[in-house]
């Protein structure tokens, strides 16, 4: 008999990273840097493929999901569409389709409080990271480019890692 994903080891434990997530007002970035148009294509179509619900919205106009290269063709002084990802209830993954270059979303960390909860965060960040084939990313808020990530897949492990040994949150 087969290990279902109910008896898989969890990639990270809770007690090990739990001031990653410390719920204080501020939103975590997650990155997916060095991706294309084709990369962000690839996000949509597992968004479908998976069934999460999702809202895809310019400005305030909820509209149907377009295809990658629709959104990126878009005017620069255009309004930056927004699409809402719920891989499951009480989760919710804001991405924003600032550049091809990199693709970038939010989470509440109030939303991963507990194992359970973190577990559903690192499927969902594996399952990104494997459709592309690439790292993803979770910085503090505002973070990138002046610390070392937080938390993420790491490709070559097939996991979801802690980068940022500290033992406690400073």
């Amino acid at each position: 008999m087969t290990p279902g994903p109910e008896s898989r080891a969890p990639d990270l434990l809770w007690d090990d990273v739990k001031w990653c997530f410390e719920p204080d007002g501020s939103l975590p970035d997650v990155v997916v840097p060095g991706t294309s148009v084709a990369d962000w294509q690839a996000v949509l179509d597992l968004v479908v493929a998976s069934g999460w619900t999702y809202e895809y919205a310019e400005g305030d106009t909820v509209l149907p999901l377009p295809r990658a290269e629709t959104v990126h063709a878009r005017p620069a002084d255009a309004e930056c569409p927004v699409l809402q990802v719920r891989p499951v209830h009480g989760l919710l993954a804001i991405f924003r389709f600032y550049s091809d270059e990199e693709i970038d979303f939010d989470v509440d960390p109030r939303e991963l409080q507990g194992q359970d909860r973190l577990d559903v965060f690192c499927a969902f960040l594996r399952s990104v990271g494997r459709r592309l084939g690439k790292q993803v990313l979770m910085y503090p808020e505002g973070g990138r480019g002046k610390c070392p990530p937080l938390v993420g897949f790491d490709v070559e492990a097939d996991r979801v890692v802690l980068f940022d040994e500290r033992s406690s949150h400073p």
